[in-house]
């Protein structure tokens, strides 16, 4: 009996541990929230990535624009994207996990076009850049003003410097990181108008064109809730801060 209890030991010492289960996600570039130029893809994917750690998942990420991403991650093309606003459509094929972070949405205004914004009411006669197919609040979606929809936020705030628009609307933490990296010239002639108009979260989708998608964001949920439990969330957060 002490043989074979070793023996089975041996066997057991021996036999490779069970792999990962593996998912694949899609991001687009959106810093500082999550970007391939950025160290470890940026805060949310390194937080996204540690959360399916915890719960026995490996994780690939994969980079795509914007404009297609969506339609991919419809389609079951990919497990989830990283990382999306609330849409109430959406919920026809993505399922949302529990927050990830907070993130401030409001206007970037011309440096000498000062305007006060507190009332969207008021703001009719001026031309906004806003990104298309992104979800914006649903406030300043009911304030019927005059937007330009553009490609990517870059677009807008090279225009609003330009004096091709009045105002951007825009996340506070992205417009600064992208005037700081990829505009520096243009930080001079743009700033940030408070209030925001609001705080939303971002989210991780999960595909629900995967048959096991509820299970999945069950999972990546626990893992979640385990990382900040264990403090590992904060450690992304101070290692890899969203405000500098």
């Amino acid at each position: 009996m002490k043989r074979l209890f070793l023996s089975l030991l041996l066997c057991c010492l021996a036999a490779p541990a069970a792999a990962a289960e593996r998912v694949t996600l899609v991001s687009t570039d959106y810093p500082p929230y999550f970007s391939p130029n950025l160290a470890e893809d940026g805060s949310v994917a390194a937080i996204a990535r540690a959360a399916f750690r915890a719960a026995g998942y490996e994780v690939e990420l994969v980079f795509r624009p914007w404009a297609r991403l969506m339609a991919e991650v419809e389609s079951g093309q990919y497990d989830g994207v990283v990382a999306v606003w609330y849409k109430a459509e959406r919920e026809r094929f993505l399922a949302y996990s529990d927050p990830l972070v907070k993130t401030e949405i409001g206007f970037y205004g011309r440096r000498d076009m000062p305007i006060e914004v507190q009332n969207l009411g008021a703001l009719t006669a001026y031309r906004v850049g806003t990104v298309r197919g992104y979800a914006n609040p649903p406030v300043f979606d009911a304030a019927g003003l005059q937007v330009e929809d553009a490609v990517d936020d870059l677009t807008n705030l090279r225009k609003l410097a330009a004096g091709r628009l009045d105002l951007v609307l825009i996340d506070k933490a992205l417009a600064a990181h992208l005037l700081r990296s990829e505009l520096p010239a243009a930080a001079e002639k743009v700033a940030w108008r408070d209030p925001p108009i609001e705080t939303m979260p971002l989210y991780l989708g999960i595909a629900k064109r995967k048959p096991d998608y509820p299970r999945k964001l069950a999972d990546f949920n626990r893992g979640l809730a385990e990382i900040r439990r264990n403090g590992e969330f904060a450690r992304i957060l101070r290692r890899l801060p969203l405000a500098q």
